[in-house]
């Protein structure tokens, strides 16, 4: 994996800056409490972030896109007023709970972005919307006819009519797929946590948080995340996969403490001056930047790959051999017949599936055959795949083309 850039917070604080598009995530832990939705949260929140479009002085005005959790918190507070306290582990609950919550939390968002002037506008969207790629192309389309008219986009899964497979999993999950949709060149995950720790907090509380990751593609990340939050669905586990997706297109991630006080501005240098935390040589928590900076990668992969990457689930799995996963490891080749030992799975042609070599997941990529066909041809050469199947068949099981190593699945 290429190493990133050597990390500055001059260097941070320039990046920050020079941005113009940023996706901003925010979850339900930051945003709720046992009462609900905290609309004081939420109103400060809308503060910060009508400073970082608008900027101040010399700062330069920016596209924001806000992605908020929330709706199955703030709809299980509305049931349990009432008298209703659903258990929202059943699928059929939680949704009814996010069709309740939808409205209660554009509501709170419309009143706290009112206050300075900012139109919203809400997406609710399946990963099916992001698969088609018609669908992609006319999301990406409203979304910059929103931008351009200085609306402030605010997108939630559409939990009320998410199955399971066209489920994103998590805002997390979706947010990271926005930084392609929209071309964002920052990604700001607001959490409850003060930023990534250096180990597991349910084993080391006072771990300290890292300033920065610089090769979020070399941690271990079980061994460093907790569990998912109470409130929400996902955990500085899905958090990082997300940093690390927004890493291969060359995007950096800001994750922060969302009820920190300032959180936003501090980390846009827009709330006082920057020079109190660009001193390096000083480790007192006044002179730290907040939260954890994710460094990306100095050689992004194309958004077309990262589209076809992410798009879905894999839908199976493919073994391969020694041999194959070097050359595509090593040596950038597609994959051949030859070279697979496993087919796992049931999946048609055009699938992505996941690629593994001795239990560890090599990437995912498009597979040119389903998996009935690709068992009868498995470990077989050329001219053998010709005698099974006819002439009308791919040389390659998967293109390189179409494939993507390494992959934050």
């Amino acid at each position: 994996m290429p190493h990133a850039q050597e990390y500055s917070r001059r260097g941070r604080l320039r990046a920050v800056n020079q941005s113009r598009t940023v996706i901003i995530k925010v979850g339900s832990a930051v945003l709720s409490d046992a009462q609900g939705l905290n609309t004081e949260v939420m109103s400060d929140l809308a503060r910060q972030i009508a400073l970082v479009r608008n900027g101040r002085g010399d700062a330069p005005q920016r596209r924001v896109v806000l992605v908020s959790s929330g709706a199955v918190a703030a709809g299980r507070a509305v049931l349990a007023a009432s008298g209703q306290r659903p258990d929202i582990a059943d699928l059929a609950a939680r949704q009814a709970a996010a069709a309740v919550g939808q409205g209660q939390l554009m509501r709170a968002w419309d009143t706290a972005f009112a206050a300075h002037g900012v139109n919203t506008a809400q997406i609710l969207l399946t990963r099916d919307d992001l698969r088609s790629r018609e669908r992609f192309l006319n999301i990406r389309n409203t979304v910059a006819a929103l931008l351009h008219w200085n609306a402030l986009p605010i997108v939630n899964e559409n939990d009320t009519v998410s199955v399971s497979e066209l489920k994103f999993g998590d805002n997390d999950c979706l947010a990271s797929l926005l930084v392609n949709l929209t071309g964002a060149d920052l990604f700001v995950n607001l959490t409850s946590a003060p930023g990534v720790r250096t180990a597991d907090p349910r084993l080391e509380p006072d771990a300290p948080v890292m300033e920065c990751v610089e090769d979020v593609g070399s941690l271990d990340l079980k061994r460093l995340c907790g569990s998912k939050t109470e409130a929400g669905s996902g955990g500085m586990y899905s958090k990082l996969l997300a940093a690390r997706r927004a890493a291969q297109i060359g995007v950096p991630t800001l994750i922060l403490p969302g009820r920190s006080p300032h959180v936003l501005t501090l980390a846009f240098g827009l709330h006082c001056e920057p020079d109190l935390y660009l001193k390096e040589d000083s480790d007192g928590p006044e002179r730290r930047p907040p939260g954890t900076w994710v460094q990306p990668l100095a050689h992004a992969i194309s958004r077309r790959k990262f589209w076809l990457a992410y798009q879905s689930e894999p839908a199976g799995a493919i073994v391969v051999d020694a041999g194959a996963a070097e050359a595509l490891l090593r040596r950038g080749s597609s994959l051949l017949p030859g070279g697979v030992r496993a087919v796992e799975g049931s999946f048609q042609k055009g699938a992505l599936v996941r690629l593994s070599h001795e239990g560890q997941s090599l990437g995912v990529g498009l597979s040119n055959y389903n998996a009935a066909e690709l068992k009868k041809i498995m470990g077989r050469k050329r001219h053998e795949v010709a005698a099974i199947l006819g002439d009308a068949h791919y040389p390659e099981v998967i293109h390189r083309d179409n494939l993507l190593l390494d992959a934050a699945v």
